[in-house]
């Protein structure tokens, strides 16, 4: 009776999200699950989102860790030997994908622990221009509507190592996905504040696709990814035709880059620099973006405050 109600739960947790539940090794029974001091499963993620979903998500029953540390940049992270340890000790490995962790091949290459891609089911955005052109962009995280499909895949990687508390995982994602929904809400609403020909999204990395899809606005960036370090002369030059095509009121810059050439925008157009957006790691704990749902709810009251007017950065 346990294995039907356990398929159940899966079953229905690939039917939400059109079928994401992947894990790249065969199922462990929950005798095989290695326990850790605590008598916990230890689930690895590759960055600080996903191991703050996972978190939420496992609750007490599992014990979550991030291979990056908050403030890192994930793009160009560079394993260290306490990582490898980790890597090697974890029973569940959570990645995103979609060429974001490009250090993570090599890091896995001798490790057997099950995978599961939490992007699995996303409609991906496609990069446009520049060297990155058609690559698929990775920050699909940064929209709330994606967040319900990697919480998805998430609850359904952790009901497939520990079944037995597989209710409880459904029952976290059932309350954790309605934040998610709230968080779009208050994004619909702060955008119809804005005039619709004003309604894009200016920013230094190419790293709100996602997101200005599910707004529906348009978007401009400097660079494509953080790899790129610093933008070109066209790239500016770009960016500021489009600021003043459009009359976009402000512009942004992430927290892991200089905000140097989004001013240099700001000074070239009438708009203002708008603040600082978050996305590919969360602060400490005293931070300003401890969780994933609050560094969404940051840049979502950052965006509509700067483009709205209510709070310009000089």
């Amino acid at each position: 009776m346990k294995r039907w109600k356990t398929l159940l739960v899966l079953a229905c947790g690939a039917a939400l999200t059109g079928g994401v539940l992947a894990i790249s090794a065969e199922e462990p029974s929950a005798a095989e699950v290695a326990p850790r001091s605590d008598g916990r499963p230890l689930v690895l993620a590759t960055f600080t989102v996903i191991a703050d979903m996972a978190a939420v998500i496992g609750g007490e029953t599992v014990e979550v860790e991030s291979i990056t540390k908050p403030g890192a940049e994930v793009h160009g992270y560079e394993p260290t030997a306490s990582d490898l340890k980790a890597a090697e000790e974890a029973d569940l490995i959570l990645e995103n994908g979609m060429g974001l962790e490009a250090w993570f091949e090599r890091f896995t290459a001798n490790n057997d622990a099950p995978r599961a891609l939490v992007s699995r089911g996303i409609d991906e955005v496609a990069i446009e221009g520049g060297e990155y052109d058609g690559r698929v962009n990775p920050h699909a995280w940064m929209s709330p509507e994606a967040g319900q499909i990697y919480a998805a895949n998430i609850a359904a990687a952790l009901t497939q190592l520990d079944p037995q508390h597989g209710d409880q995982y459904w029952s976290r994602y059932h309350a954790y996905a309605a934040e998610l929904s709230g968080i779009a809400a208050e994004l619909t609403a702060g955008l119809a504040q804005i005039p619709p020909q004003n309604r894009a999204l200016v920013t230094c990395e190419g790293a709100f696709s996602y997101l200005t899809r599910t707004a529906g606005i348009s978007e401009a960036y400097l660079w494509p990814v953080n790899a790129e370090s610093t933008s070109t002369p066209r790239q500016v030059a770009a960016t500021i035709d489009f600021v003043k095509a459009n009359r976009v009121p402000a512009v942004f810059c992430e927290s892991t880059v200089s905000d140097a050439a989004a001013r240099a925008v700001a000074d070239e157009t009438d708009a203002t620099f708008g603040g600082t957006l978050y996305v590919d790691s969360l602060s400490s704990a005293d931070g300003p973006v401890p969780t994933y749902l609050e560094l969404l709810r940051s840049v979502v009251r950052t965006v509509v405050s700067g483009l709205t007017g209510a709070a310009a950065i000089g």
